[in-house]
This record gives structure tokens, C-alpha cells and sequence, in this order.
């Protein structure tokens, strides 16, 4: 579904990929693990084409590097980025809305079935997302995604500032878009929930791929966690 190979990427003079390969299934989660400045969101944003890289990525088949971000995500790519990136003065409702591709026929996800899911943005559909709380917004910015009905979601730590039973509910919606065969492609601190949603995992460290395995290999690991994910 999506293959990536020998991927560099950076910022002006400042290389911060180093040959990164990785390849997803569909209905797939991988977790990208990974301490705070190993190369995790800058793989997202190569992907998405929000920065310039060389190697090859592929979608389906098809060469996708180079392209712009909007012509990324019309191929069924989404895009949760760990600044939320909300609207500030447009409600919660038109946040949603925004989110809507041109289809025939109703899709997998609605505005009725985000507001079950997180019934706090369904008490706040009428205000403004600047006003919204971290946590708010970052459930804004997840449902916006979704409803764009994507067939791979990158998601750059979803549940920072979450509070506990949204965390959870976080890990709820994983599982919900693997049933629904969405691939995922989580990039998470929490590395028990990460571990938990997970049917692979990806350690990044030094802009590499360090580890590519199940989670259950990880756990086993106990050295490659104290080298590459413990502070």
C-alpha cells in the first residue's frame, strides 16, 4: 500500500532522514516510535510532501514523491499533525465540514458518528475552535481527518494532552478504523498504548529505521528500549 525506501529529508542544510524505509499493508497500524527529535514528523510531512525528498515513496504502485500536499491527500492520504492546525475562527461544526470530499453516496464517517465518538466536540459544535482546549482541538483536528475518508492516516501523537479516558477513546478509534481496514501510521509517545493498537512497530532513531517488528518483539527487547525510547 505504501512503500518507502531510502528516504532523506530535512530542513535547508540540516539533513535529519537518513535512508528511512518502511512499507504498510492496508488495514494496517504501524506504530513510528521514537524519542523527540528522531526523524518521526519529518517522515509524516516527506510523505505528505510538506518538505522536499529524495528516495522513493510509492502509494498503490505509484510514485508519489514530489507531489503537492493537496494532490497527496485526494489519492487517500490523511493528515493529523501533532499543531492541530484547526481553523480558529470557524466553529466546530464548519472545522468538520471542511474536512468533506465530493462522493456519491454516504461514506464511513459522518458528522453524527464523530459526535457519538467524541460527544464533547458534538456539546461544542457551535464554537469557535480558537477557544477549544489542547485536547479539544486535537480531537477536532483527528474527526476533520477522518471524515475526508482516507484510506491511510499518519497521526502525530494524537493523544498528547489528552486526558486519560481520551487517550483511551484514541485507542478505541484505532481499533475502529482497523475493522474498517484503514491503515494507520501512529507516531506516539505513550508506548503502551502504542503497543497495544499496534500490529507493527517502527523504531526511528538518528533519522533511521532501527527496528521494524512486532510489538511483542519489542517488549522482549529490553535493550533496544533503554537505546532508542527510554529518557
Amino acid at each position: 500500500m505504501l512503500t518507502i525506501e531510502q528516504l532523506h529529508a530535512g530542513y535547508g542544510q540540516s539533513q535529519v532522514l537518513h535512508g528511512v524505509t518502511l512499507a504498510m499493508a492496508p488495514g494496517e497500524i504501524v506504530a513510528l516510535l521514537g524519542r523527540n527529535g528522531a526523524g518521526r514528523s519529518t517522515l509524516a510531512k516527506a510523505v505528505m510532501g510538506l518538505l522536499p525528498a529524495q528516495g522513493r515513496i510509492e502509494w498503490r504502485g505509484h510514485s508519489i514523491l514530489g507531489k503537492k500536499t493537496f494532490e497527496v491527500a485526494r489519492l487517500g492520504l490523511g493528515y493529523v499533525p501533532e499543531s492541530r492546525d484547526v481553523f480558529p475562527d470557524l466553529t466546530v461544526a464548519q472545522n468538520l465540514l471542511l474536512g468533506h470530499k465530493s462522493r456519491a453516496g454516504p461514506g464511513r464517517w459522518s458528522l453524527a458518528q464523530v459526535y457519538r465518538l467524541f460527544p464533547q466536540l458534538a456539546a461544542r459544535a457551535a464554537v469557535r475552535a480558537g477557544v477549544l482546549s489542547g485536547g479539544e482541538q486535537q480531537m477536532l483536528t483527528l474527526c476533520r481527518t477522518l471524515i475526508g475518508e482516507p484510506e491511510l492516516v499518519i497521526i502525530d501523537e494524537p493523544t498528547e494532552g489528552l486526558a486519560p479516558q481520551l487517550v483511551e477513546a484514541v485507542a478505541g478509534l484505532m481499533r475502529l478504523l482497523k475493522t474498517q481496514g484503514t491503515s494507520v501510521l501512529l507516531i506516539e509517545q505513550k508506548l503502551t498504548m502504542a503497543l497495544d493498537v499496534a500490529d507493527r512497530c517502527a523504531v526511528m532513531g538518528h533519522g533511521r529505521i532501527v527496528f521494524d517488528g512486532t510489538p511483542a518483539a519489542l517488549r522482549q527487547d529490553s535493550a533496544l528500549r533503554q537505546e532508542w525510547l527510554q529518557v
